[in-house]
């Protein structure tokens, strides 16, 4: 919703909760101008309400009802936190001037005017909050019936002759006597506190203290006066919101914000062991049994995680959707883990269906004291995946070097959308090699950056979602190259060959996106290979068929030679497969079943290719296996050193 919409809705909530001395047209540009200050200052916003005379009972709830969908609950409990404190504060100031009232009236009193007595009195018997006239000692002298309700007593004369003291927590008396001492010695002339005290009936009641001294003609303190105001109602508000913005609503653990504090708090006091978990398979629970079931179930983990928790003293939490944190000091990682299997897989029924869960778990354990709450999460965080990859119920401990090159892998990630923007990534051709005749069949288009092979930057691209535009980038800057190529060359134009990755290969718009190109950049289709991850195919994706159907050359990728890959063979229409494996030596016993591997894949009338081979020792060593071409012999060249290439084989000779 935009800001002047939404400060006219609040305007038009809060107008009727209180008498605002202002037109509606500037009671709204004064709100507004809140609303644009409320993310920096919430603060601000809460003293600008009370400011504005906002302060009717129902002031703050329609502000909050209002600001609620818009705005996160932190910030708008610092907002009510704020109005909260600057009621107190304009409450004071206006008990500031009957304290005055008071004294000028007590004044006028011990003058013997009558008249400002029954004023005095009138002021002090009316007044919202409760006010006590004590004497240096704490004995009350006089109360006004306001006083007496807060502490339980049926009027201002019971209170009477009572000691303040008497409504105070024993272990409040040292500090609050210090304070009341320190105003009859004159070192400060009023102090404020918020304290709990014990009504007559023992029932507890919050309050805010504001006290201070009364004097006589020669300047000597001779009373203290005490004012009381009731914030019961607002204390527990107050520990409401703060439980919701440090707990799970769902569970009533603590939160990941609470549960960083409190690492916080135990980095510095000794060893500690933080265990991340995640519960496997729960997303099977959710989808299969519906997400009241799903609730539920987490109900029933966080209970179980919380009575180990106790019997550890360790500290517990939900730090997201299936994931809790669990924090220990001078444990053994294995034998906790262990009991946290144990709790998590003992079957429970819920909604009549009988369900166990374990958990995958990334521990760092011990880590060194300089360390940061925040970074100590993410290394938990980081063990968690490295577990998951293990598969389920499997925990992994943190380790700094993994950790350290799994990082750099994803801050290069990350990097890659500028990297593309600013020219950083090129395209580079891979000669294709035919191992009998050893010529040059084609040229296969590559992504170079960073030093990166062509597969790890698709690889990275893969993991940002950033490989269909990079693919279709290849495809079409690379066809667009070929067609320029087969212009100028002819027949000695090489054949492009391009990799699509796995997420390329089983794109929906993959055969429009192909054909589309090849219109644009006039490419004939008989110069273009496309070769597509089998993964896609194996997946039950037909794009290798459509490519076939429509004249262009397929080949599968990726070719491990297993059975599922092997029964593709016989359903898809491809020219090739392309595999990635070390060279089968003669004497190796893997040369054998290599040969036996190729044979099959000839038998289905289907060549064998071979990517990053580097090596003329390796080539022949495919050779006598049996493989038909090769990629990665000669080092990758840019379009332009292709073109210089093609050119001088296309001269003739000089005579001689």
């Amino acid at each position: 919703m935009e800001l002047p919409e939404l400060a006219a809705r609040w305007m038009h909530a809060l107008t009727p909760t209180a008498y605002i001395p202002l037109s509606h047209a500037e009671i709204e540009r004064a709100l507004l101008d809140s609303l644009r200050e409320l993310p920096e200052s919430p603060e601000a916003v809460g003293k600008r309400l009370v400011s504005l005379h906002a302060t009717g009972p129902d002031s703050l709830s329609a502000t909050i009802e209002v600001l609620s969908p818009t705005f996160e609950l932190p910030l708008l409990a610092r907002l009510s936190s704020a109005y909260a404190q600057a009621m107190r504060l304009d409450a004071f100031d206006q008990q500031e001037q009957i304290k005055v009232a008071i004294v000028r009236a007590k004044q006028r009193v011990e003058r013997t005017l009558q008249v400002s007595e029954a004023r005095f009195q009138e002021v002090f018997d009316s007044a919202a909050l409760g006010i006590a006239i004590t004497d240096l000692t704490g004995r009350c002298v006089e109360a006004n019936d306001t006083l007496a309700e807060i502490v339980g007593l049926p009027s201002g004369a019971e209170v009477v002759d009572h000691d303040l003291k008497e409504f105070y927590r024993p272990e409040d008396l040292a500090v609050l006597g210090a304070s009341y001492r320190n105003l009859s010695e004159g070192r400060v002339d009023r102090f404020r506190d918020q304290r709990e005290l014990i009504r007559a009936d023992g029932e507890p009641v919050w309050v805010h203290l504001v006290v201070s001294v009364l004097r006589d003609a020669d300047g000597r303190p001779t009373h203290h006066v005490t004012m009381v105001e009731d914030i019961s109602e607002l204390h527990l508000l107050q520990r409401s919101l703060d439980h919701q913005l440090l707990h799970d609503s769902l569970t009533g653990l603590s939160n990941r914000q609470h549960f960083v504090t409190q690492v916080e708090r135990l980095l510095d006091g000794g060893p500690i062991t933080l265990y991340h978990l995640g519960l496997d398979a729960f997303s099977v629970v959710n989808i299969g049994l519906g997400q009241d079931t799903g609730d539920k179930l987490l109900k029933i983990v966080a209970s179980r995680l919380g009575k180990l928790a106790a019997e550890k003293n360790a500290v517990v939490a939900r730090i997201g959707g299936d994931e809790f944190g669990f924090l220990t000091t001078n444990d053994n990682v294995t034998s906790t883990v262990e009991e946290i299997q144990d709790v998590l897989g003992e079957p429970t029924f819920v909604d009549d269906h009988g369900i166990a869960l374990s958990a995958s778990i990334g521990v760092v354990d011990r880590p060194p004291s300089f360390v940061t709450a925040t970074e100590l999460m993410r290394c938990a965080n980081a063990a968690l995946r490295q577990a998951k990859a293990r598969g389920k119920r499997q925990w992994a401990l943190h380790d700094p070097h993994d950790d350290a090159r799994r990082r750099g892998k994803y801050a290069l990630a990350a990097s890659m959308p500028g990297a593309w923007e600013h020219g950083e990534i090129e395209i580079v051709y891979a000669p294709v090699h035919d191992l009998e005749t050893r010529e040059v069949l084609g040229a296969v288009a590559r992504l170079h950056w960073d030093d990166l092979s062509h597969n790890d930057t698709m690889a990275l691209a893969d993991s940002t979602g950033l490989s269909l535009p990079i693919g279709r980038w290849l495809l079409r800057e690379a066809c667009a190259q070929a067609a320029r190529w087969a212009e100028e060359f002819g027949d000695g134009a090489p054949t492009l060959h391009v990799a699509l990755g796995a997420l390329q290969s089983r794109d929906e718009d993959l055969v429009a996106d192909v054909k589309r190109t090849l219109d644009e950049t006039g490419l004939p289709p008989d110069r273009l290979r496309i070769a597509l991850d089998i993964s896609s195919v194996l997946a039950g994706d037909d794009n290798a068929v459509v490519l076939h159907d429509s004249g262009i050359v397929t080949a599968l990728d990726g070719f491990r030679g297993g059975h599922d890959e092997l029964a593709v063979l016989t359903e898809v229409p491809v020219r090739s497969v392309i595999t990635r494996a070390p060279a089968p030596t003669p004497d190796s016993p893997l040369h054998q079943a290599m040969r036996a591997l190729i044979a099959t894949v000839h038998g289905f009338g289907v060549r064998f290719g071979v990517d990053e081979v580097h090596t003329l020792a390796d080539a022949e060593h495919w050779r006598q296996a049996g493989a038909d071409g090769v990629i990665g012999l000669l080092p990758a060249l840019t379009a332009a050193e292709v073109t210089d290439l093609l050119r001088a084989a296309s001269q003739p000779p000089e005579a001689s």
